[in-house]
């Protein structure tokens, strides 16, 4: 793929619609009648309250509060589904498995089931309306049942990967090419990884495990969409509050615009004349500001946006500012 490839799918999704393909996901089912109840004394987020067609997206945290795993729950008639990041839904299942006792649920790898798609842009809700006669109601991780061409499919209202409306497709594996492919002859075009990671990065949106994952304490980073604060105990609980009333983290993950140069790879140090003061999670060159952008933990004294600071690549140090997420474009 070509730079100009990449730049003509940034610009759909900024102006009309792109298209996806996440079947790179993982999916976990939970079944049983404890199902819901069981999920919710686990995860970070609300799901007992949660109706058929809603959801949230929510971590599993160990018991000193850092991230083990970013799940979106996706609440069915019948079942909850659960979507992993790819390439985890076997250490998600494991670890969740270890918590059943004597509850009446069952658990599932059911990755192989489904074809997941992300439709994205300023017309993507009406893209999928015009197509399936649906359009899955706010709050992010609300669902519809729906049919394209003869194909049953859930239509999830997405969360912001993208910094653009969104909608997700989800439908039986097998049909999977059918459906890429009425998406993308309605007017959807095909983004893939260089433009999707321009897209996240832009919007703040964090990826497991680079930007939160098993190193990271839930409230370095931004999470009130992954957190109830009215919710009973779960795991790692007492660490997130004691910290939300009584103190502060020592580290935030905020967003860095560099100067020029290439996007630093993840692990470069961030650094505040000699000293370090943090490290890159992931970056990026922008395809919208046309300048290399990351997402860093660094430091709390140096957190505050408009702070300058440094990026160490090789023997230079990049000159870059910290930013409040999302950047602005």
């Amino acid at each position: 793929m070509t730079a100009s490839d990449a730049r003509a799918q940034y610009a759909a999704v900024r102006g009309r619609a792109g298209v996806v393909d996440r079947c790179d996901a993982g999916v976990l089912e939970a079944t049983g009648r404890d199902r819901a109840a069981f999920l919710h004394a686990l995860l970070s987020n609300e799901i007992k309250a949660l109706a058929p067609g809603r959801g949230c997206a929510a971590t599993l945290l160990d018991v000193h509060g850092k991230v083990q795993m970013v799940l979106r729950v996706w609440v069915l008639d019948d079942r909850i589904l659960l979507v992993t990041p790819p390439g985890a839904a076997a250490a998600t299942l494991e670890a969740l498995d270890k918590y059943l006792f004597a509850e009446k649920v069952v658990l599932r790898d059911a990755s192989d089931d489904w074809a997941l798609f992300l439709l994205a842009g300023p017309e993507a809700p009406a893209l999928a309306h015009r197509l399936l006669g649906a359009t899955p109601e706010a709050p992010a991780w609300s669902s519809v049942a729906a049919k394209l061409d003869g194909i049953d499919v859930r239509l999830v209202r997405g969360g912001g990967e993208t910094g653009e409306p969104e909608v997700w497709l989800a439908a039986p594996r097998g049909d999977g090419e059918r459906v890429l492919e009425a998406l993308t002859a309605a007017g959807a075009t095909p983004v893939g990884a260089e433009a999707l990671e321009s897209l996240r990065i832009e919007a703040g949106a964090l990826r497991f495990p680079a930007d939160i994952g098993p190193g990271v304490l839930l409230p370095e980073v931004p999470f009130d969409d992954l957190v109830s604060q009215t919710k009973g105990c779960y795991p790692g609980q007492e660490v997130v509050v004691r910290i939300r009333d009584r103190g502060h983290v020592n580290r935030h993950l905020r967003g860095l615009a560099l100067e020029g140069g290439a996007p630093p790879p993840a692990g470069s140090e961030v650094v505040a004349g000699e000293t370090v003061i943090g490290a890159v999670t992931s970056a990026t060159l922008s395809l919208g500001l046309g300048r290399p952008l990351a997402l860093a933990l660094v430091r709390r004294q140096y957190a505050e946006p408009g702070t300058a600071v440094g990026v160490r690549v090789g023997e230079r140090v990049v000159p870059a500012t910290v930013s409040d997420l999302p950047f602005k474009r």
